[in-house]
């Protein structure tokens, strides 16, 4: 018996992406060579690269490499920049002769592009670099090849390359040329990965452990929340097969609103995996401090990525972007005012679900509120959903202190959920620090007196 059959199913397709890159590798350092060899004319005239130097046939199947080639349908230009952006990590040796001295200047040669990794010290292609490649000195070339390289192409559109990041100041062909991290993943025979991560992407994969059945709200809040989740579920069919779709807006907007610990982010996080869809969590705090001049890029990006994957998307405090409205006063208090028009626009025009959350249904403006679809308020949990949270929190191991009356602690403290679940945490790390094994109820009370100074409800 095979002792270790998992990784021979992971060896058999790296060994076939090997040899296909392999050859893929290869034809990147011939086009290239032909492409040196016609510019310093040796010989004279370089032919149109690389249409006479056709990439190697992959047949589909043959590696998860080639199947992302034939699904993609990639050209021969588009092969050669992810082959070109794949060198410095799979064959950076490749583009060493790319370091070649101008004796002119006495500096590399700007065409070739290219920076030096600062660890690596290996040649990083740029966007120029890919346009040498692809066109040479021919400017009708270059155009089509920073076409090719532009964020509404494929090569970035599906996720092929990460986008051009260039300095301030700098041509957008100064931009490194990465591999997306879905292409890597592909490459490296894993999961397809999630994006970007950084500034670069504003936004984070947020799960939970937990099921529908463990969400502890009130009736009347989890009848609204259920609403959601038929949207979720109906929605196309309402939308395609009843023929409402010319008079409803195509997607679905809700604001969560209540106290901290009440279980807004969890409930996004449940309708999501209940309906099989990945919740992508937004900072607005955080976005729009940062946000001069790439706001409207990186959002974009966001809900592009979340139409074509079928996202939840869940905008965490989002008064600070849908809050009581200002005179403007400043330029950039103009530049902000066109950020919020930008997002409501892109939100009306999502076809899937946003959820809004916020500490504050008064901090939310209500021209904006009248747009959402729905309004659910997440209130302090009563002392029978209380006593359910302590009940279901409590780990299943340690003995409880007979002292302990979890339906009088529910009575007399009124905490969120959130807040629960902190006093849990404390006094389970107490108990394996005594290791008694046992939930004291004086513990209990410090965690709940702690987590009440916290809250400035308490000295």
């Amino acid at each position: 018996m095979d002792a270790y059959p998992d990784f021979h199913r992971m060896a058999e397709p790296l060994s076939a992406n090997a040899r296909d890159l392999e050859a893929e590798l290869a034809w990147l350092a011939a086009v290239l060579q032909r492409r040196l060899d016609g510019y310093f004319g040796n010989p004279p005239a370089s032919p149109p690269l690389p249409g006479e130097m056709p990439p190697p046939v992959l047949g589909e199947g043959a590696s998860p490499f080639a199947d992302l080639v034939v699904r993609h349908r990639l050209s021969a230009a588009e092969r050669g920049v992810l082959a070109l952006a794949l060198a410095p990590h799979l064959k950076p040796q490749l583009l060493d002769v790319l370091w070649s001295r101008n004796e002119a200047t006495q500096r590399g040669f700007s065409e070739f592009g290219g920076v030096q990794g600062s660890q690596s010290g290996c040649f990083l292609p740029t966007g120029e670099t890919a346009c040498f490649l692809l066109a040479g000195d021919d400017l009708g070339g270059r155009l089509q090849a920073m076409r090719l390289l532009s964020d509404g192409q494929r090569l970035v559109a599906r996720e092929l390359l990460a986008p051009l990041s260039f300095p301030a100041g700098e041509s957008m062909m100064a931009g490194v040329l990465r591999p997306s991290r879905a292409l890597l993943a592909t490459i490296h025979g894993g999961d397809e990965a999630l994006p970007e991560g950084g500034d670069a992407f504003p936004a984070q994969h947020v799960t939970t452990s937990l099921e529908w059945s463990d969400l502890v709200l009130p009736e009347s809040t989890l009848s609204q929340i259920e609403e959601v989740r038929d949207w979720l579920a109906h929605g196309p069919t309402l939308l395609g097969a009843w023929g409402l779709g010319s008079r409803l807006r195509p997607g679905y907007t809700c604001l969560f609103h209540g106290p901290p610990g009440t279980g807004k982010t969890l409930t996004a996080c449940l309708l999501g995996q209940l309906c099989a869809r990945d919740v992508y969590r937004i900072d607005l705090s955080m976005v729009v401090s940062k946000y001069i001049g790439e706001t409207e890029k990186n959002l974009a990006r966001v809900f592009t990525l979340a139409e074509r994957r079928n996202w939840i998307l869940f905008f965490d405090e989002a008064d600070a972007l849908f809050g009581q409205r200002t005179r403007v006063d400043s330029a950039h208090d103009r530049y902000a005012n066109q950020e919020v028009s930008f997002l409501l626009q892109r939100i009306e025009e999502f076809p899937g679900v946003v959820i809004l959350s916020s500490n504050f249904k008064r901090n939310i403006d209500d021209a904006f509120t009248r747009r959402f679809q729905s309004v659910v308020a997440f209130a302090m949990p009563q002392a029978a959903e209380r006593l359910r949270l302590w009940r279901e929190a409590m780990p299943a191991r340690p003995g409880l202190d007979p002292r302990l009356d979890l339906a009088a602690v529910a009575e007399q403290h009124e905490l969120s959920g959130g807040t629960i679940m902190n006093v849990v945490r404390y006094v389970a790390l107490r108990s394996l620090v005594r290791g008694d094994g046992l939930i004291a109820a004086d513990d209990v009370a410090d965690g709940i007196r702690r987590e009440l100074v916290k809250e400035g409800r308490g000295f």
